[in-house]
């Protein structure tokens, strides 16, 4: 069973410095029907105009993850932590008990970036940072692990039972999945237009995907997406 969001069903707002799209409710978008979909509670596409930002802010009992599509984030927490995050870049912030963090974009173009956000499986957990460099050769044509449970394969370390693999398609090449049973997945495109057993989709859509164990996704032109393995 599959269920497509489409990009242009998203929520949406136009900040002036910040372009955002909701999948899921967050802020002032509210739907129902789209409260996340498993531990999965946020994906959000933000485009952060040149050296603006979101600044200091408080997190509780959430694992964020931020991917970078183009530009840099600047991050600074309430932990000590200073980074830059560029593409190619997974960050990973637990805000377990709290933690206040900002997030800029320090450079004179603008900021793409996903920010995607996990209950965790635990509450009161505490604060946690990490970020790792996945080269885009280990992408290219190929399902990467960058987030997982248990930290597989040099990935991040996230504290829900999730495997998020990352991958980068020419056109006409194809990655297989195997679901285990009880599984579910949720694939998201960020750029380019693809299948997923057969059902097109194009940048911004998102797919649910229930009671199936072989996934396929194929490029038909130049794909990036992002595939959640989730309890």
């Amino acid at each position: 069973m599959m269920y497509v969001r489409t990009s242009e069903a998203r929520g949406h707002a136009e900040h002036g410095w910040l372009d955002t799209h909701h999948t899921f409710s967050f802020a002032d978008y509210y739907d129902p029907d789209f409260m996340g979909f498993r531990s999965l509670r946020v994906i959000n596409e933000d485009t952060v105009a040149p050296r603006r930002g979101f600044g200091k802010h408080p997190h509780r009992d959430m694992e964020i993850l931020t991917y970078v599509v183009s530009g840099a984030v600047e991050h600074e927490d309430s932990m000590g932590t200073r980074a830059l995050i560029r593409p190619g870049e997974v960050q990973r912030m637990s805000a377990g008990t709290g933690v206040v963090h900002s997030e800029t974009n320090p450079l004179d173009e603008p900021l793409h970036l996903l920010q995607i956000w996990l209950s965790p499986d635990r509450q009161g957990l505490p604060p946690g940072y990490e970020q790792k460099r996945f080269a885009p050769q280990e992408r290219q044509g190929r399902l990467r692990v960058v987030a997982s449970h248990d930290g597989r394969d040099g990935s991040l370390t996230v504290h829900q039972d999730v495997v998020l693999s990352a991958t980068e398609l020419g056109a006409g090449q194809r990655v297989d999945y195997a679901l285990q049973p009880g599984r579910h997945a949720w694939l998201q495109v960020i750029r380019g237009e693809a299948t997923l057993n057969g059902v097109a989709l194009k940048a911004g859509d998102g797919v649910a995907v229930s009671e199936e164990t072989a996934l396929a996704l194929e490029a038909r032109t130049p794909t990036e997406a992002l595939l959640f393995d989730l309890a």
